[in-house]
């Protein structure tokens, strides 16, 4: 695995709807800019090696930064995967959408549902919103939320960007009624 950067966006939301949050409202995400381990070998019918050889590297790699960077216990998270121009969609997929890169974050984060997440492929500079639930039940309605991401240089069209989401919490000043309210 060649990464070319690692970047760390914390926001930490103070005031919403004209009432202050507090705690603050934070969410952390890191992102590796990865070179793509597909580039240049046209269609690649098996993905499987380049997912072996990779994608519990990045898992490894990004969990704890992640973390740390919340500084707090995760309460909601969330995973995306960015392919430049010349990838493919399915490549950033096959490195996110395995237990070698996700169980990472799981352990991480003690938690036990499924990590929501985004593929795309676009330019560099390309937005991306990276959908966030709760760790143990994603039916709260409170951790439904998203994060917007943009690195300036990045995805380059060889490359992939790999991000991991966490928020110490759900939205801010949130107030819907609870799923089950409408069962």
């Amino acid at each position: 695995m060649i990464v070319r950067k690692i970047v760390t966006v914390v926001e930490e939301i103070l005031t919403e709807g004209g009432r202050p949050t507090s705690p603050a409202a934070r969410v952390a995400v890191v992102a590796a800019v990865i070179e793509n381990p597909w580039t240049g070998q046209g269609f690649v019918e098996d993905l499987g090696p380049g997912i072996e050889d990779n994608a519990s590297a990045i898992g490894e790699l990004l969990a704890p930064q992640v973390m740390e960077a919340l500084g707090a216990p995760a309460e909601a998270y969330g995973k995306a995967a960015i392919v430049g121009l010349n990838g493919e969609i399915e490549h950033g997929s096959g490195l996110i959408h395995t237990l070698q890169f996700g169980d990472h974050f799981r352990k991480a984060a003690n938690a036990t549902t499924l990590l929501p997440a985004v593929e795309k492929r676009g330019p560099a500079g390309i937005t991306f919103d990276i959908p966030l639930k709760h760790i143990t039940d994603a039916t709260i309605r409170s951790h439904h939320q998203t994060v917007e991401v943009r690195i300036a240089d990045a995805p380059h069209p060889d490359e992939i960007v790999i991000a991991l989401a966490a928020a110490a919490q759900g939205r801010p000043q949130q107030r819907l009624a609870p799923l089950s309210t409408e069962q």
